[in-house]
């Protein structure tokens, strides 16, 4: 951005708010006898584009001395300014004329101390074709922790803005993965299959860190690598690399017949936010520093009509470990600013879908116009929203197709389908018992569209598949099979396809193997992987061909055919799925079914046929899909 101060030497008129059209708008009057100069150091958004569906779009200014505030725009037209008490923050909307050409246009924004000029550009939108396209069944979508995943560029591992916070032997500092380091192993998440990546944050986090008090948790300190203390919302964190080398990313992978989904955050910012200390609007944070509700995690709740006020506002507007400030969405200029923000990074990047953290955790009454501003301007676009919550009434009531007790209806797209996941564990990892699966599919009634739910392996959040599990490698490879054969969406975490451990947070965030010039083992490539990694990312990556190439295993609906402690086969079109859970072999007979075929995988041969219909042969710990 660039900035030019031009101070003034006498004394400018003072203006009563109101738009003045293409020549200016101005905010109240100066401070009789100011003459401080204004500074602006800061724009957001920076830009905008020619024909977007929000015109005007309103700029947030930061700088100092910007009371008595008016603009003068031409070409362009200002309007609606409003400056905060301290004079540190403007609003101004900003309305692009149809006829507009791409360019950059200097700003004047004066009051009685001087002037100061800046850019603003607009841009010719991106072209749709193969950009925006959202998720659907065919999608595999693999969520990575750039930090983690892959080193590519090593000049950003310990950057000037943020030195200090880059230490490889600390879990909770930087390792120094970037999105340099996703984009070349694009072609290695390609070949495994996956059609959509989805990254952490990659928002710009706090630069320091020194302030922080050392935990026992933490003795060396603990900084933001998980990028979900977000302190500059039109950044990307010098960490990662910038807004080009996540376009790239974006591009690369779109020409790969790949998409990317981004990681947004609308509840809350990071403690260092210089919001924190000066709030655009005294309603900016649901409280303040000094004076906020804790959260009480009671999600449930909000899904009762009938929970007490209180407990309903502490879950709504309490501030996550009583140190991330919570935006208050109720005010109009937050709502515009994060609507706002999210279309920018779309029509910045291009990318395709999104994934929103901590979704109940947000009023649904700002869901709602959030949600509409997106498939106004994308269409296809979708939103998958994160409840992390094991009880499928609860997920359920926040299904975007319902209008629930509150009569809003927010259109969200898809959920995570934790339920099943955590069904999944028990059963496959942990050696219980496969009902427990079949009655979480039962559920499936609760939900208007299950399909269209995301089903998880493991996440950021949870431990490793692998961990503290009875079943070991085998029990995974069941959960594959089952993950990839069942109805909705499914999503791997980045190392699970060579069957990567680690407890809670931050072990469940080892660096992947390879991932870094000097690792001696690289797990990227084939010839590198030891005989078990291999054996689980063939398995992972042969489900994936099959899924592909069977439209059933995509859409068709999913009929149980036998369910037992330890047994569970259904149907879904001409797909049969027969998985034995137990440590024991087993035979069961299936009323009513013909196959007469063997398992493609899983290494059952061809079922024989009984009395009691086909019998199927099922060694200890097998899935086998026919």
């Amino acid at each position: 951005m660039r900035v030019v101060r031009d101070v003034i030497g006498t004394m400018l008129v003072g203006f009563s708010a109101g738009s003045l059209g293409a020549q200016g708008a101005v905010a109240g009057a100066p401070s009789p006898g100011s003459l401080v100069a204004p500074t602006v150091t800061k724009v957001e958004p920076p830009d905008w584009w020619v024909g977007h569906s929000i015109n005007p779009v309103r700029l947030l200014l930061h700088g100092s001395a910007l009371t008595g505030a008016r603009f003068s725009c031409a070409p362009l037209s200002c309007g609606n300014v409003r400056v905060n008490e301290r004079g540190t923050w403007a609003f101004v909307d900003v309305t692009i004329p149809a006829a507009t050409k791409p360019g950059a246009f200097p700003l004047t924004l004066r009051t009685g101390g001087g002037a100061v000029k800046f850019d603003f550009s607009v841009h010719a939108p991106l072209a749709r074709a193969g950009r925006f396209q959202g998720l659907g069944p065919a999608d595999v979508l693999y969520l990575i922790m750039p930090d983690r995943f892959a080193n590519g560029d090593q000049s950003n591992d310990d950057p000037a803005p943020s030195r200090g916070q880059f230490r490889r032997d600390d879990m909770r500092h930087y390792h120094g993965g970037d999105l340099e380091g996703v984009r070349q192993r694009l072609p290695y998440l390609k070949d495994l299959g996956i059609t959509a990546v989805w990254l952490t944050p990659v928002q710009d986090n706090v630069d320091t860190v020194a302030h922080r008090p050392r935990e026992r948790w933490a003795p060396n300190g603990y900084t933001d690598y998980h990028g979900y203390g977000i302190t500059d919302l039109y950044a990307v964190d010098e960490h990662f690399g910038d807004i080009a080398a996540y376009r790239r990313l974006v591009e690369e992978a779109h020409a790969l017949g790949m998409k990317v989904v981004m990681d947004l955050v609308a509840n809350h910012t990071g403690p260092e936010h210089v919001w924190a200390q000066d709030p655009p609007v005294p309603s900016w944070f649901a409280g303040s520093r000094a004076s906020h509700l804790p959260n009480n995690w009671k999600m449930g709740e909000l899904t009762s009509p009938y929970a007490p006020q209180a407990v309903r506002d502490s879950t709504l507007w309490g501030w996550f470990a009583d140190r991330l400030p919570d935006f208050d969405q109720r005010d109009p200029e937050v709502s515009r600013y994060l609507i706002q923000n999210t279309l920018w990074w779309a029509g910045t990047t291009g990318f395709d879908a999104i994934r929103q953290d901590t979704w109940p955790y947000v009023p649904r009454s700002f869901w709602k116009p959030w949600m509409a501003a997106i498939k106004r301007e994308y269409p296809q676009m979708t939103v998958v929203g994160e409840v992390l919550e094991q009880d499928a009434m609860v997920v359920s009531f926040f299904e975007g197709t319902k209008t629930n007790f509150d009569g809003i209806r927010t259109g969200l797209d898809q959920l995570f389908d934790f339920p099943l996941q955590g069904a999944m564990r028990r059963a496959f990892m942990g050696g219980g018992s496969v009902r427990e699966v079949a009655q979480a599919m039962a559920r499936d009634r609760l939900y208007d569209h299950p399909e269209r739910l995301v089903t998880v392996s493991t996440n950021h959040d949870l431990s490793r598949l692998l961990w503290e599990a009875k079943a070991g490698d085998d029990g995974l490879l069941l959960l594959y099979t089952f993950l990839f054969t069942t109805r909705g969406i499914p999503q791997i975490y980045y190392g699970d396809e060579i069957g990567m451990t680690g407890g809670g947070d931050p072990d469940n965030r080892r660096d992947f193997p390879g991932g870094w010039a000097e690792d001696p083992h690289n797990a990227f490539v084939a010839a590198s992987r030891d005989a078990r990694e291999q054996r689980i990312f063939t398995h992972l990556q042969r489900l994936i061909a099959l899924r592909n190439e069977r439209p059933e295993l995509r859409g068709a609906r999913t009929e149980q055919l036998f369910v037992s402690d330890q047994v569970y086969v259904y149907r879904r079109g001409a797909t049969v799925v027969a998985i034995n859970n137990g440590t024991e072999d087993a035979e069961v007979a299936v009323p009513g079914l013909v196959l007469d075929r063997a398992a493609v995988i899983g290494g059952c041969g061809v079922a024989s046929r009984g009395p009691g219909g086909v019998v199927l042969r099922l060694g200890a710990r097998v899935g086998c899909v026919y």
